[in-house]
């Protein structure tokens, strides 16, 4: 009952479609603006948040440049409280790991906190394959389930309906999932929460086994952290006999003091809260409940490797970089082609997966502007375009063998003409008699006086079509210096 990003388009294919809905970008106007006014005053209250952010990134390098040792004593301080510890290196390992211990305890259906590792891994479609089925009871993972839908945000997955389309989805689908809608009900917010709640509140009683993830997994209690605002995520993690987490390898605090820093950081970046209604801990199963623990990777140490690129694995998941960037504000979350969508999934993805093994990951890098507004805003200061222009040459680089490409053919003659200085001298004597003839004859003009060229026939209408090519100069800089320097 959810939808698949497997073969989604590349980003310029998806994002062209996604323009074109209406409806979509108001969603997501609304949304997004609302979520940064309000992050934007919680954070101006806090005169040291620049020192919080450095303390929040040197904690995560500090990891990151340790993360065998902090691993292993994560792995001790779980193991001495009770929990049992998994090790998955991919997601067929991790989803076989949750697969089988439902299948040991009997459980045809499962509760699940809002994940974004299990939704990473496909562990829904996985359970689905083994007879068992995931029940989301995060508000909005519960509407893009019930809608046959995908996630489009990392922290509202169903930024992109409006409460009319949500009302329409539960009256039609809840009932086939379990409870149905109230006869009557509208679309006001308070009535399709009370909706939500009937409908789980007896899928959270009937479950013998929770699925979660971790905010934070801190190595020196072995004490896993999840912070959310429905209080579904308390339910999932008490009620049920057994809980199992699966948790990044990344999402390792090395003490417990550091849990101040993330719990300022977090709630005011991510929802524009003070401080989130309901944050859980613990350590180990609680009285009577079996714990079990999946450290994943699933190509983070890949990314690790990246000197440039390891500075992704900081994330926090709080999704302040997707709510200022002008290019998921236009196209929304499902042009990316994954559950990280926006400025962050445009790096995560390609460091999680690698470049240069499908056209649609390839593509991400290029899905921005580089306005650098994601930077400003990202908590634990990843420099999000710097990672954007590394990873663009790396596409290029893994695509130079075989027939050069237009583009390639373009910038190696332009190298070569550039480089030497009878070559220049005589393109810039061709360029003048084209710009003298242009300025003559070109009926556009741009701002300032300048003419332009109109639509240039293909291949440069890929250029034309969007842009003002204007016209060349009739002189050259050189040409004026020596005219200008005899005077």
């Amino acid at each position: 009952m959810s939808g698949t990003f497997v073969g989604m388009p590349a980003f310029p294919a998806a994002a062209r479609e996604a323009l074109s809905d209406a409806q979509l970008r108001r969603n997501l106007a609304h949304a997004t603006s609302t979520i940064r006014a309000k992050r934007a005053a919680v954070v101006g209250e806090v005169d040291e948040w620049e020192e919080l952010r450095l303390a929040g990134a040197a904690i995560k390098d500090n990891v990151l440049h340790h993360l065998d040792e902090h691993l292993l004593r994560l792995e001790r301080s779980l193991t001495e409280r009770g929990a049992t510890v998994h090790w998955a290196r991919d997601a067929a390992e991790a989803c076989e790991i949750v697969a089988s211990i439902a299948r040991q305890h009997d459980a045809d259906e499962v509760v699940k906190v809002k994940s974004m590792a299990t939704q990473e891994i496909g562990l829904n479609e996985a359970l689905a394959a083994h007879g068992i089925t995931a029940w989301e009871t995060d508000l909005a993972e519960l509407i893009v389930q019930l809608g046959d839908d995908l996630p489009s945000h990392i922290l509202v997955p169903a930024i992109h309906r409006n409460r009319a389309e949500i009302r329409e989805i539960f009256r039609e689908r809840m009932a086939a999932a379990g409870r149905p809608a109230p006869e009557n009900l509208s679309d006001v917010p308070r009535e399709l929460a009370a909706a939500a709640r009937l409908h789980l509140r007896e899928k959270f009683l009937r479950a013998k086994v929770a699925v979660s993830g971790a905010n934070f997994a801190i190595a020196e209690t072995g004490t896993l952290v999840v912070v959310e605002s429905e209080g579904n995520g308390r339910m999932c993690l008490t009620l049920p006999e057994v809980l199992v987490s699966v948790v990044g390898i990344e999402k390792i605090l090395p003490a417990w003091s550091d849990l101040d820093v993330f719990l300022q950081l977090l709630p005011r970046s991510s929802t524009g809260e003070r401080m989130n209604p309901y944050t859980s801990m613990w350590s180990g199963g609680t009285e009577g409940q079996e714990a079990h623990v999946v450290l994943l990777d699933n190509g983070r140490t890949r990314a690790l490797a990246d000197e440039v690129g390891r500075q992704a694995l900081r994330c926090i998941r709080c999704s302040a970089c997707l709510n200022v960037c002008p290019v998921y504000e236009r196209t929304g979350g499902h042009a990316y082609g994954s559950v990280y969508p926006g400025p962050i999934g445009a790096i995560l993805n390609p460091l999680l997966r690698g470049v240069g093994v499908d056209e649609q990951t390839d593509s991400l890098p290029y899905a921005s502007s580089l306005c650098g507004a994601c930077f400003e805003v990202c908590p634990v200061r990843i420099d999000i375009p710097e990672v954007l222009v590394h990873l663009r040459s790396q596409v290029v680089d893994a695509h130079r063998a075989g027939p050069p490409k237009g583009e390639a053919v373009a910038m190696k003659s332009a190298a070569w003409v550039l480089s030497g200085a009878r070559r220049l001298s005589w393109a810039e004597r061709g360029m003048g008699v084209a710009g003298r003839v242009l300025n003559r004859l070109g009926r556009k003009v741009m701002p300032g006086g300048r003419r332009a060229l109109g639509r240039l026939p293909w291949p440069g209408s890929l250029w034309s079509n969007a842009r003002d090519v204007p016209a060349p100069p009739a002189e050259s800089f050189r040409a004026r210096w020596r005219r200008e320097g005899r005077r």
